[in-house]
């Protein structure tokens, strides 16, 4: 920040030191050498300066980079007439006192305060200043523009890296290890049992696989992916994992974000389930309450024991939930011997 002002102030001054430079050389040349052109291309240069930089530091105390190109222009082209005219009575201020007190000279002896010379100055000052008005608030705009874009891109780049994570959480070694030695040992013992298990895992493994553009599913949708999971995990974890469900017919058709309650259920049965030597049950409960879906998953734990291992799926379920409209809430909480997580989506 400090050096964005630093190089703002430089850069001013530059501008600035090369307008009076310019005003001094033509009015010499049109008017012939004369102590007083000098003054006044000094004054109005270190005037200017001020100005420009009082504008500026207007524009950003008030915010009016926030808002749309013509209310901005009007505020700025408002600023800089007032400018002008500060600019010009500061300028009467030192050089009429100067003039009378024989310090500098100009030709004719006194300075042109005639109504269509000091309009004239008047236009010539507003003028510089809407000008470097117009070039400032330019580049600010493109710059927001720019780090806008830039921000979008880096979230765009850091959810596409969440999804990367969370897919190879999902696709995890172990889950898939244990899919397959489990059926492998169902083959010869029950095979319709095994051929339900290749078939719960054929959906699984799709679902994670596949992108879902629509970002959204109904909870009849995820409840139907929630169940081939837990299909998976029952024949894994046998009488070590119950289920009970309470699942309220009319949020059926509610929406909410496609695999988060998926997630919940993962993150119930990896950090409460596996983690009890018993293990333990598992709820599941959905309902609606007015326009507002919530759902429930608990299972056996404590939160200081689970929290810094929930990582990546919650992270990208929070980060799902609070792009919506309204936003969702997720919250973990212990109560008890278990932890429930509370999931409310805005319908």
């Amino acid at each position: 920040m400090q050096n964005d002002s630093r190089r703002f102030w430089l850069l001013n001054a530059l501008v600035w030191a090369v307008y009076a430079g310019l005003g001094a050389l033509s009015t010499v040349g049109a008017l012939g050498w004369s102590s007083g052109a000098v003054l006044i291309a000094v004054t109005v240069g270190v005037l200017l300066f001020l100005a420009s930089g009082g504008l500026r530091g207007l524009a950003l105390h008030r915010d009016w980079l926030r808002h749309d190109a013509r209310r901005l222009a009007l505020r700025m082209l408002a600023s800089s007439v007032a400018g002008a005219i500060l600019v010009q009575v500061a300028l009467a201020m030192v050089l009429i006192p100067a003039l009378a007190l024989g310090w500098v000279t100009v030709p004719g002896g006194q300075a042109d305060y005639r109504p269509g010379a000091t309009f004239a100055y008047f236009v010539s000052t507003a003028l510089a200043l809407v000008l470097w008005s117009a070039g400032w608030a330019g580049a600010r705009a493109l710059r927001r523009a720019r780090q806008a874009e830039l921000a979008r891109l880096k979230a765009e780049a850091e959810r596409q890296g969440m999804e990367l994570q969370l897919l190879r959480a999902r696709l995890n070694p172990h889950f898939v290890f244990n899919a397959l030695n489990n059926l492998r040992a169902l083959i010869h013992e029950d095979p319709a049992r095994a051929r339900d298990l290749v078939t719960r895992l054929s959906n699984t493994l799709r679902q994670a696989l596949e992108h879902n553009p629509r970002g959204a599913v109904s909870l009849a949708e995820e409840l139907a992916v929630v169940e081939d999971y837990l299909g998976i995990e029952g024949v894994h974890y046998e009488q070590r994992l119950r289920v009970s469900r309470c699942i309220e017919e009319e949020a059926l058709e509610a929406t909410l974000p496609a695999m988060s309650l998926q997630l919940l259920v993962e993150n119930a049965i990896k950090h409460g389930i596996a983690a009890a030597p018993g293990g333990g049950k598992l709820e599941v409960e959905a309902w609606l309450e007015g326009r507002v879906l919530r759902i429930e998953v608990a299972n056996p734990g404590r939160l200081r024991q689970a929290t810094g291992r929930r990582g990546v799926g919650l992270a990208y379920l929070r980060a799902q939930l609070e792009r919506m409209d309204p936003p969702g809430t997720l919250v973990l909480e212990e109560e008890g011997a278990r932890v429930v997580a509370r999931m409310e989506v805005a319908q």
